[in-house]
């Protein structure tokens, strides 16, 4: 799963500026706090929604609390799951890159990338065909 060039070069910007601004980090983690520590998933949430009320991802509505819109998970569900349809549409051998696919996502098991496949009805469809031996593929099952 490449990036993009652009978000690659984003990506090494910050981690210049970073490094520059705390050369010490408490933590080998990638994002970091002002003090040099790894992000704390509250806070990284309580951002995510300022930030998706200002684009206009969610309503203002003037309080604290989320409300209703995207979360980070959703972002996340959403690549999984495209990710895996495109692979059963060329016919590729998904449980061979299902691995690669944990890994990227931070899954410490393949089985809650496997998840996925039984949580979306398209998935479950594309993966039973290819059991089957019904999918058109293309490639090989």
């Amino acid at each position: 799963m490449p990036i993009a060039a652009t978000t690659r070069l984003a990506l090494a910007h910050y981690a210049a500026r970073r490094d520059a601004l705390c050369p010490h980090p408490q933590t080998p983690a990638f994002l970091l706090s002002e003090r040099g520590r790894r992000l704390a998933g509250s806070s990284v949430r309580r951002m995510f929604v300022r930030l998706s009320r200002a684009v206009g991802l969610r309503p203002a509505n003037g309080s604290p609390r989320a409300g209703r819109g995207p979360r980070l998970q959703d972002f996340r569900h959403s690549f999984v799951t495209g990710r895996l349809v495109a692979w059963y549409r060329a016919g590729a051998d998904v449980t061979r890159e299902l691995p690669k696919l944990a890994t990227y996502v931070g899954h410490t098991e393949v089985g809650l990338t496997y998840w996925y496949i039984e949580a979306v009805p398209e998935l479950l469809m594309l993966a039973t065909e290819r059991q089957s031996g019904r999918a058109d593929t293309g490639g090989a099952r």
